[in-house]
């Protein structure tokens, strides 16, 4: 089950260093020595105790990354956060490749693709009715559910039979992620915000778009998160789309 989280480590420079990391109230940053940054949600729910405890500035990057592997969840946000410090740089091959979307996020964009299809969204995003419910076969699953959602639990019955399955970059610190993609192995997995890496590995494990986003002013972002703006955020770079067919 660890294979994914192994092979998006091991692909982190040791030699790279980090220069800054913060847990915000939404938004967990990472920056590096040479520039790059990366954010991941927040995950403050009490679970497994801290082992992270020694000053992270100076910190190899790549070893601040393994902790996307622990269980207590604000430890593992902080790993993600140090892997699209690496993946998501606006340097590396797959963020300078991909598709800005401007304003548009997952929904919008696949919006005209999902119509007359079953779709499934694991996590309920704002305004997701509206965004896509009325086109489409919408099923919501959440952890917490409100009213016309399904429990997060009925995953295994539900997305066997979808067109389309969206899902947040939180499965990947919430460790969900491995059984999402084995349980859309017919459709694939749309991967849908800050949290998710801009990494090639991932398609070859399931995932069919990296909907992410790339950092490209990180002081005003460290700034936001500090400040703990939730949106702010997204003044701070670009969303962005990026399929295998742009690697190409």
């Amino acid at each position: 089950m660890w294979e994914l989280y192994d092979e998006l480590i091991a692909a982190v420079p040791a030699e790279i260093r980090v220069a800054e990391a913060i847990t915000g109230k939404y938004w967990t940053f990472v920056r590096t020595e040479d520039g790059g940054a990366g954010l991941a949600m927040t995950l403050d729910k009490p679970t497994r105790p801290r082992t992270l405890t020694k000053n992270m500035t100076g910190m190899s990057l790549r070893e601040l990354a393994t902790f996307s592997k622990s269980w207590n969840f604000e430890e593992a946000a902080l790993g993600l956060a140090a892997i699209n410090a690496w993946w998501n740089a606006p340097e590396r091959k797959a963020a300078s490749l991909s598709l800005d979307i401007g304003d548009d996020d997952s929904f919008s964009f696949w919006r005209k693709r999902v119509s007359g299809k079953k779709v499934a969204v694991i996590g309920h995003f704002p305004y997701l009715e509206n965004k896509i419910g009325d086109i489409c076969d919408l099923s919501i699953l959440e952890k917490r559910p409100v009213e016309n959602d399904f429990p997060d639990s009925a995953c295994e019955y539900l997305l066997p039979e979808q067109d389309y399955v969206f899902a947040t970059g939180v499965t990947l610190i919430n460790k969900t992620l491995p059984r999402l993609l084995e349980l859309s192995r017919h459709c694939g997995i749309i991967l849908a915000g800050p949290s998710v890496p801009l990494a090639p590995p991932l398609f070859r494990r399931g995932v069919i778009d990296l909907q992410g986003f790339v950092i490209t002013d990180a002081a005003k972002c460290a700034a936001a998160v500090l400040g703990e703006d939730h949106s702010g955020i997204f003044g701070t770079g670009r969303r962005v789309s990026l399929t295998k067919e742009m690697l190409e």
